[in-house]
C-alpha cells in the first residue's frame, strides 16, 4: 500500500491508550500556562511510535508535513522519527544524496521556523539527527540565529544542533551559543545548556569543558552549571558552584 501520513495516523491509533494520553498530556506539561500548552497526545510510548515509524521509512516529504502539521503530538513525533531514518540513508556511502540532504535540511528548518517541532522530545530527538550532520562542514549561522529567537523551542533546537557537532569531536559551536545564552532563564535551555557542556567533557575533552568553566561559570545560571558539572569531581564542582 501507498505510505500515506493517514495511514501512519491509523497505525498510531491502534497502539493508542487513553490512560498514557493522560499522563503524558501531564508529563509534557499541556496545561494552561505551562510550556506545551494545549499540545494533544494519544497515549502512544516512544518504543511503539518508533515501532510505527519504522514501517513506514519510505514515507514522502509531503506527507510528512502531514504529519507535523497535525494537533496531535505523537504524529509529530513519528514524522521527525522518519525524516531522521530518510536524512541517515542519504547520508550513508552506498547512497549518498547530498541533494536530498539539502533538501530536507531545508524542509526541517521550515518545520521548526513554523513551529512545528514544538515541544522537547521533538527538538531532541531530530536536531543533532537532521541539522546537526548538515552543517558539520557548512556555515553555522543559522545556528546563531535560532538561538536568539523568541521561541523557546528555536532556542534549544540551536543547542542540540550541537550535539552533532560534539560527537564529532568540535565543541566551538556549542561554546559559542552557551555566551549567546547565559541569560537565558527558561529551564528547558538552562537544562539542554548544561547538558550540551557536560558531553564536551565527556565526549571532547575535559579540559575544554574546565577551561570553559574556569572563565564562564560565575555567568552560568544555576541549573546550566549543575547539569554542566555533574561528572565532575566533588571539589571541582562545589568551588564552581561557589563562583556564582
Amino acid at each position: 500500500m501507498t505510505a500515506t501520513a493517514a495511514r501512519v495516523a491509523a497505525a498510531l491509533a491502534e497502539v493508542a491508550d487513553v490512560e498514557d494520553a493522560r499522563n503524558l498530556g501531564r508529563f509534557f506539561k499541556t496545561g494552561p500556562g505551562e510550556y506545551g500548552e494545549g499540545d494533544v497526545f494519544l497515549g502512544v510510548r516512544v518504543p511503539a511510535t518508533r515501532a510505527v515509524a519504522k514501517r513506514f521509512a519510505d514515507l514522502p516529504l509531503a506527507e510528512i508535513d502531514v504529519l507535523l502539521d497535525s494537533a496531535v503530538h505523537e504524529h509529530r513525533l513519528a514524522g521527525l522519527v522518519i525524516l531522521n531514518a530518510r536524512f541517515a540513508k542519504a547520508a550513508r556511502p552506498r547512497t549518498l544524496d547530498l541533494d536530498a540532504q539539502a533538501e530536507m535540511a531545508r524542509f526541517y528548518l521550515d518545520a521548526v521556523y513554523r513551529g512545528r517541532v514544538n515541544n522537547w522530545d521533538l527538538v531532541d530527538v531530530s536536531a543533532e539527527n537532521v541539522l546537526g550532520p548538515w552543517l558539520l562542514d557548512r556555515p553555522r549561522d543559522v545556528l546563531f540565529e535560532l538561538a536568539r529567537a523568541d521561541s523557546l523551542w528555536q532556542r534549544r533546537v540551536a543547542l542540540l544542533t550541537t550535539f552533532a557537532f560534539i560527537k564529532a569531536g568540535d565543541a566551538s559551536t556549542t561554546f559559542a551559543l552557551a555566551e549567546e545564552l547565559f541569560d537565558d532563564r527558561r529551564d528547558l535551555i538552562q537544562k539542554a545548556l548544561g547538558w550540551m557542556l557536560r558531553e564536551v567533557g565527556k565526549r571532547v575533552d575535559p579540559a575544554l569543558l574546565t577551561g570553559f568553566l574556569d572563565e564562564h561559570a560565575p555567568a552560568l545560571g544555576r541549573t546550566a552549571l549543575s547539569y554542566a558539572t555533574e561528572h565532575l569531581d566533588p571539589a571541582r564542582r562545589a568551588a564552581y558552584r561557589a563562583a556564582r
